[in-house]
């Protein structure tokens, strides 16, 4: 399935030139250039430690690299307001679930994500509520709008956190490993409204990042993998999940299984 989104004026929405990043002593990042097109949907794949979290905040501006150029919606880094640029991208970590007020309703969430805010701060109108709910509507999940966070399932959490991502209508969507935590069951389902948020026609480009390759699914039309902060491949996703890179990823005998473009892999004993 391919992403029809049509993002005006751009082609391409995240170029990355030879970027490195250097922390103390010790090298992140090293020379990894990364060109995302218009119609696109990215999974970012590697090991734990691969360097995947300090990739994305380079994407997203809040690390700057030691060297290399970024450019994102046609704005380059260092040349741009970068919190005008980070409207237009949505990042979604699940690791922020513990700031969020428990007892707000998953509508008060998604419409707080038009300040970016933990909790409501200021008396919001009724149209940005009902852009709350379309948000809501995006991923089949307006049924529980007001119900309170704390009630709801890990998956139906995730789904209100990447709904408050999607309220101001990003340009770009990052959903840092969305499926942590989901019980095979609520897995499937998740992906599923992931699969139909794509198919409308004003969806956001996603990155995906993973390191489970059972979580990437059509839609999803090419892969990077980066080891050791190191790019080791980048492209379609049927030509990037192949035995031999994926054994190089993980440092173990791999074996692709691919069942009607359904992916999983077998680990020989290490």
């Amino acid at each position: 399935m391919q992403n029809n989104t049509e993002i005006s004026g751009y082609t391409t929405i995240v170029n990355c030139n030879k970027i490195s990043f250097r922390r103390g002593e010790k090298d992140i990042l090293q020379d990894i250039s990364w060109k995302i097109q218009q119609g696109q949907n990215w999974a970012l794949l590697g090991a734990n430690g691969s360097g995947k979290t300090t990739f994305l905040k380079i994407i997203t501006g809040y690390e700057w690299p030691t060297s290399g150029t970024v450019s994102v919606l046609g704005n380059i880094y260092g040349r741009c307001d970068l919190r005008e640029v980070r409207k237009m991208i949505g990042w979604v970590s699940f690791n922020i679930s513990s700031n969020i007020p428990n007892n707000d309703t998953a509508i008060e969430i998604v419409v707080s994500g038009l300040e970016a805010s933990m909790g409501l701060y200021r008396e919001y109108s009724q149209d940005e509520y009902n852009r709350a709910l379309s948000a809501l509507n995006m991923l089949s999940a307006a049924n529980f709008a007001n119900q309170s966070y704390v009630t709801l399932s890990q998956g139906e959490q995730q789904k209100t956190l990447i709904a408050r991502a999607l309220v101001n209508k990003p340009k770009l969507l990052v959903l840092d490993e969305p499926c942590s935590g989901l019980d095979p069951a609520a897995k499937e389902l998740f992906l599923k409204d992931i699969e139909n948020l794509v198919s409308h026609h004003d969806a956001p480009g996603i990155i995906f990042v993973t390191h489970h390759i059972d979580e990437i699914r059509e839609w999803i039309t090419n892969v990077f993998i980066i080891k050791d902060g190191q790019k080791l491949a980048d492209g379609h996703t049927g030509n990037v999940l192949s035995n031999e890179i994926l054994s190089q990823a993980f440092n173990c005998n791999c074996k692709v299984l691919n069942d009607n473009n359904n992916y999983s892999l077998k680990i020989d004993k290490i």
